[in-house]
């Protein structure tokens, strides 16, 4: 009778083999495009120097560069501010759900200024489209598609007297995108939104690093301040 094997206390932590998605293996720069295939193309690009800001609503924040002075010596130690990031499930009202999505403190407080995400997302002034980036332009496109937006987009129009217009979608290659794309694209948008009430932008909220992705996700407490005693900090 064979004795039965036993695994080593070692490789007790290794998981089993399991087939990784292929869009986890692309890059940041082919991931974009896969993701925004039916989406109209972003005026303003991805975001080269602070590529983690493509994934969430960042307000145009990035990581900052500064020193540390001493008050005694005037030595100047460098250093380097992240942006305060949190994971947030906001409520939007088009959508009837909660999103979830990695938002900075500073655009969280222009969301609860402006009244909610979906007022957040359709601000139509040029600096709100430059602050929502290549994921929020892409959230805002999913909202734009639903009924709720289509009939006030109409209202609006009727009270300033314009006739109602055909809708044309442009690819990001400025090609036109069928309707079955456009609903394709949705179906597999609102599947995440059935398996737990949110969709999520980014990475998950472990910061888990995508492999062969150059996101960069901060440390959990990483960078946190502390009284600087004799210390003074000069930008």
């Amino acid at each position: 009778m064979p004795l039965p094997t036993r695994t080593h206390p070692s490789l007790s932590h290794i998981r089993t083999f399991t087939s990784t998605c292929s869009l986890l293996a692309k890059s940041t720069k082919q991931r974009l495009a896969f993701e925004h295939a039916a989406v109209p193309p972003y005026p303003y690009g991805p975001s080269q120097i602070y590529k983690q800001s493509n994934f969430g609503l960042y307000g145009l924040q990035k990581i900052r560069f500064g020193n540390i002075v001493s008050k005694k010596n005037e030595i100047k130690t460098r250093r380097h501010w992240r942006p305060n990031v949190h994971f947030k499930r906001l409520w939007s009202e088009s959508l009837g759900t909660f999103v979830r999505l990695r938002i900075t403190a500073k655009v969280l407080r222009t969301v609860d200024k402006v009244g909610g995400l979906d007022e957040y997302l359709l601000g139509d002034k040029a600096r709100r489209i430059k602050e929502l980036g290549m994921g929020g332009w892409k959230l805002r496109w999913r909202i734009m598609q639903t009924d709720k937006v289509k009939e006030r987009f109409r209202k609006q129009r009727e009270e300033l007297g314009l006739e109602p217009i055909q809708a044309l979608t442009l690819g990001p290659e400025g090609n036109l995108v069928s309707e079955e794309q456009i609903q394709q694209v949705i179906k597999e948008y609102d599947a995440e939104l059935s398996k737990g009430l949110d969709v999520e932008i980014g990475e998950d909220a472990q910061g888990e690093v995508i492999e062969g992705s150059e996101v960069e996700v901060a440390e959990e407490g990483f960078m946190q301040e502390k009284p600087a005693g004799e210390q003074k900090v000069v930008v």
